[in-house]
């Protein structure tokens, strides 16, 4: 198979992952900085040029979209829909997820239970908003941010208001959410591809940290999870039509919370941590998915493909 990894580069861990997995099945595969695309709409010829070249003969496609590009690369991504060229990753499944209150939502419209949250664009209500959750530490988080970044926990009423006050000055949206206190900062991230949970850990909080995400420092061990994590995870990514996703969730009383559900998780942390080929299992269903939708039936197009890049 001819498949197009869209990532900023291929030096990062997650695009040198799957690229190795591709390559040991025998499959030619290439990296395409999405941001480079050119978007060409005409009716029933819709193109994808890139440094202006037409691409042609692709069988399918990963995306590693970064979340500063979200808007732009699902952009792309519904340009490759439109070509019929099967991908791991939708558009609309994308902003969803991208989005932590819209993502959120759709959780709670279907049972899954997550974390009491709010959002307002009503300053005026801020302070009401923050006595109705009745206890501190609250949680305040940009709609936007990734790798614990604009994640603030805020151990005071006054200290909530201030932060949601100077958030909305900068015009940057955030949500309001209880803090899990006897998740001792700590969370599960639960990696699925293709509706199977492949892999799990446990991330740790650094001592005087609340945030988990190894970016921030945290540590990482394999953990064996419970039935009832595993089909809360499966059932979040299901209702969010994702089929790669790295699902995080929290341990509470009530039972296992999720915080987020990640459309492009790195792969680096979970793959080390478990020992997982996590990137050979997104090639196999990159597999079963061209399969599905073309017929293909073996490596005899391969040279085909590689001939007419």
């Amino acid at each position: 198979m001819n498949i197009v990894i869209l990532s900023r580069s291929a030096a990062l861990y997650s695009t040198q992952s799957l690229i190795k997995a591709a390559r040991n099945r025998n499959h030619f595969v290439r990296v395409i900085d999405y941001q480079h695309c050119d978007i060409i709409v005409e009716n029933n010829k819709p193109k994808l040029s890139y440094y202006g070249t037409v691409l042609k003969n692709i069988d399918a496609v990963i995306p590693r979209i970064g979340a500063s590009f979200t808007r732009y690369g699902a952009a792309v991504l519904k340009q490759f829909e439109a070509m019929k060229i099967p991908s791991t990753l939708t558009p609309e499944a994308l902003f969803v997820a991208r989005d932590k209150l819209m993502c959120l939502q759709v959780l709670a419209m279907n049972g899954i239970r997550v974390p009491r949250t709010i959002m307002t664009n009503n300053a005026i209500m801020y302070e009401d908003l923050v006595k109705s959750f009745g206890y501190h530490p609250l949680i305040i988080k940009l709609v936007s941010g990734t790798h614990g970044v604009g994640v603030i926990k805020a151990d005071s009423h006054q200290l909530a208001v201030t932060l949601l006050e100077a958030f909305q000055k900068t015009n940057q949206k955030t949500i309001l959410q209880e803090f899990v206190k006897e998740s001792k900062g700590a969370d599960i991230r639960i990696f699925v591809v293709g509706g199977e949970v492949v892999a799990s850990m446990k991330r740790q909080a650094k001592e005087g940290e609340f945030r988990s995400n190894l970016h921030r420092g945290g540590s990482s061990t394999q953990i064996k999870i419970t039935e009832e994590e595993r089909t809360t995870a499966l059932n979040a990514v299901k209702a969010l039509g994702l089929d790669v996703a790295g699902v995080d969730i929290l341990q509470a009383k009530a039972g296992p919370q999720i915080i987020e559900v990640n459309a492009s998780p790195g792969l680096e942390g979970i793959e080390k941590t478990s020992g997982v080929d996590i990137a050979g299992k997104i090639i196999e269903l990159v597999e079963e998915k061209v399969r599905a939708s073309k017929g293909y039936a073996g490596h005899a197009s391969h040279s085909e493909s590689r001939n007419s890049r």
